[in-house]
């Protein structure tokens, strides 16, 4: 509360106020879940989301046994507007292969991606964008559960899966390319709870389309450098449904490096799978506020600065200029 109070002043003071509502000072990364943000990254901002995978399947019916090693990356970049941002994402596997159901076992090896694609994210409604004023007195009334705060963020997504090499495909059936299309939401419940949903419709022009969705809620321990989530993913083919649970950790190293593990599994045996990923979040930070003139701040927002600069004045007075005028926090 001290510090927003102050922060208010100090913008009344040079008559000016920021309209950004997309970007963060700390990086805001999708990993280590499955999901999708509904905020992009933020106009002119450069960030790699990437790690290792390692995963262990086994087919009941078939009798077949595979290990699986690979990577994963998204490259995403703010681009023209706060709300926008491009994405260019994949995974690239290889997968050795052992059939059981013959005497003696067979072995062989397959190396593509599963996933790649490539699109655009659009937030459409930000709840925080005309932001509630703050009582500049108490941090508990400013970050205590509202039932307003269930309102959430919107963002759609269009793009394409790309298999560029159907040869070595591990899906030879699928166009080179197929449209695919995505809704995101995004609900903050209270100052360390974020909940994320993604609803996912893929490969649309292919013999067999997916539909996918993802639920992920995230925690902030009292140590905010640490995060911790669970998450939940279904998806169903007509030729193929499943379903997985995943957990894991992350941690900021700085507000622009973020390293993270999670292990997860599925809900089957044809085939059962447990695998585990390890990686990494990194931005280049090019990022510039925009600004506008006090002139042209709603009425409502220019009276909480000028509350603030009367806060101000009043903090000169006391002794000590941090006190919380008794407010519990």
């Amino acid at each position: 509360m001290k510090k927003l109070s102050l922060l208010f002043a100090f913008t009344a003071a040079f008559g000016i106020q920021a309209v950004s509502a997309q970007y963060t000072d700390v990086i805001n990364s999708n990993r280590p879940g499955g999901s999708a943000s509904a905020y992009a990254v933020g106009k002119n901002v450069l960030q790699l989301e990437t790690g290792l995978l390692l995963e262990r399947q086994e087919h009941d019916l078939l009798r077949t046994e595979s290990n699986i090693f690979g990577g994963d990356f998204a490259l995403r970049y703010g681009f023209l507007f706060e709300e926008l941002e491009i994405i260019w994402e994949g995974t690239f596997v290889r997968q050795k292969i052992t059939d059981n159901s013959t005497s003696p076992s067979v072995t062989g090896t397959q190396s593509n991606f599963t996933e790649h694609a490539i699109g655009a994210r659009y937030l459409i409604y930000d709840p925080y964008k005309k932001e509630r004023k703050p009582n500049l007195y108490s941090w508990k009334a400013n970050n205590s559960f509202k039932w307003s705060d269930l309102i959430p963020a919107i963002s759609i997504y269009a793009g394409a899966n790309l298999n560029l090499d159907q040869e070595k495909s591990f899906f030879p059936n699928d166009p080179i390319i197929s449209p695919r299309v995505m809704l995101a939401t995004q609900s903050h419940l209270g100052p360390r709870w974020v909940f994320v949903s993604n609803i996912i419709y893929e490969k649309v022009t292919s013999d067999d389309p997916v539909f996918n969705y993802i639920l992920t809620l995230t925690h902030s321990l009292p140590n905010p450098k640490y995060s911790v989530f669970v998450e939940h993913q279904g998806f169903k083919s007509d030729a193929y449904g499943d379903g997985f649970f995943r957990g894991g950790a992350a941690r900021l190293i700085n507000k622009n490096f973020q390293v993270d593990a999670s292990l997860g599994i599925n809900i089957k045996n044809t085939p059962s799978r447990i695998f585990g990923q390890a990686g990494f979040s990194y931005r280049l930070d090019n990022h510039k506020d925009e600004f506008k003139a006090i002139d042209n701040v709603p009425d409502q927002d220019k009276d909480a600065l000028k509350d603030a600069k009367k806060t101000k004045k009043r903090k000169k007075k006391n002794k000590n200029p941090f006190e919380d005028n008794g407010n519990t926090l």
